[in-house]
């Protein structure tokens, strides 16, 4: 008996999602609840379990197919036992680039299209290698890795005439095309849209991190001890951006159709890097939450953002944005509004920089942060003030504690 493979539900308002990965393959054995296709929505990665136990057969649909939810993709046969993946026995010796081909291919290494090739390109054994992926599987750029590591080997591992791969010849320069995924499409458009629809405007001001890093390296031994978390800078400005929004409401509201949507409450989008691009898992009512708890929020964040395991409810909702492109290098930038947010926040790198303090010069660790909003709900004296409460709560923290 054949049991159909479907399509779960996606989520509020998402109807279709595109088939990204397959991870399981024809004739494999997979149990009930067994992950066996990624799912690309507009916003996360849905992994799609099998209904029963028995052994994959036919896919209904090829990867980079867009689906609707409820449809079929593929189905298992119950209860049968799945065939070996191992080559069948033949007289004739198979030749180098099939044999090759084959090692790649192992079943017991669930490979995308794009690492198959990097394998078959750069001639690594993929069971060697160790994946950094969702349950472990494997990138291209670890294919990557392992190849630049081979390469930088002995002589004695390196490929001979026989069998090293055809020279590209000299002078050649490729192209490769990918097919954007769909969560890329998602974040080209609603970018695109936020500068089509909004008033963007950004505004800037420096901030002294000194009393901020000085309470991190008093505290941060027994902050881990008792909460079990690193005292992070992102729930000190999360708490700092909590005053501001409080004390300029515009900052904290949206506009919807011809209505102003103000919200009494604050959740922060917190902007983290996936696999796939940026994503802003949302830490609700930070206004209500403490640093420990804010900081273990972003940090469940970050951890289900690499591994894939992000919900659409995670993603939904947002009355602010905070990014923090000082992770990455960056010095300055104008980051750009999460709609139908009105304000974002853009943290930066610290550097030593000579300032003036009382009259005389000194060095101080500084950074730059930025305000990005929507000119038609914020006015310009709205935004400097709300940048300017966040800039004097982290010179002085203690402001942040009497709510000043």
């Amino acid at each position: 008996m054949a049991s159909e493979v479907k399509v779960p539900t996606l989520g509020e308002s998402v109807t279709e999602a595109t088939v990204g990965e397959w991870l399981k393959q024809p004739g494999d054995t997979v149990a009930a609840d067994e992950p066996i296709a990624s799912l690309e929505t507009d916003k996360v990665a849905i992994d799609v379990p099998s209904p029963v136990a028995g052994v994959i057969g036919e896919f209904t649909v090829g990867i980079g197919d867009t689906v609707e939810v409820g449809a079929v993709i593929a189905m298992i046969k119950e209860g049968a036992e799945g065939s070996s993946p191992a080559p069948s026995p033949s007289p004739s010796p198979a030749p180098a680039p099939a044999a090759k081909e084959d090692t790649s291919g192992d079943s017991s290494v669930t490979m995308s299209p794009a690492v198959r090739r990097a394998v078959l390109e750069h001639g690594v054994d993929p069971t060697t290698i160790k994946g950094t992926g969702k349950d472990g599987r494997l990138t291209k750029e670890d294919v990557l890795k392992a190849a630049k590591t081979k390469g930088s080997g002995d002589a004695a591992s390196a490929p001979t005439a026989d069998s090293a791969p055809a020279a590209a010849p000299a002078g050649s320069r490729n192209v490769e095309r990918v097919r954007m995924t769909r969560l890329r499409q998602t974040i080209a458009k609603r970018l695109k849209g936020a500068q089509e629809e909004a008033a963007l405007l950004t505004t800037f001001n420096d901030v002294d991190m000194t009393a901020v890093i000085e309470a991190r390296t008093k505290y941060k031994d027994q902050f881990a001890k008792k909460h079990g978390i690193k005292l992070g800078f992102m729930s000190f400005f999360a708490k700092a951006s909590t005053l501001a929004l409080k004390d300029v409401p515009s900052v904290n509201a949206q506009i919807d159709g011809e209505e102003i949507v103000y919200h009494d409450y604050v959740d922060i989008s917190v902007a983290v890097s996936a696999p796939n691009g940026l994503v802003v898992p949302v830490v609700r009512d930070c206004d209500k939450k403490g640093f420990a708890q804010i900081e273990l929020d972003i940090a469940d964040f970050g951890k289900r953002a690499k591994d894939g395991t992000l919900t659409m409810d995670d993603m939904s909702g947002g009355t602010f944005t905070i990014s923090n492109g000082g992770v990455f290098g960056s010095l300055m930038s104008t980051p750009i509004i999460n709609p139908p947010q009105s304000a974002v926040l853009g943290l930066h790198r610290i550097e030593d920089r000579p300032v003036v303090v009382n009259g005389e010069v000194v060095v101080r660790p500084m950074m730059y942060i930025a305000l990005s909003y929507d000119h038609r709900l914020i006015d310009g004296r709205e935004a400097v003030t709300a940048l300017k409460i966040i800039k004097e709560a982290i010179e002085d923290p203690t402001r942040i504690l009497i709510d000043l």
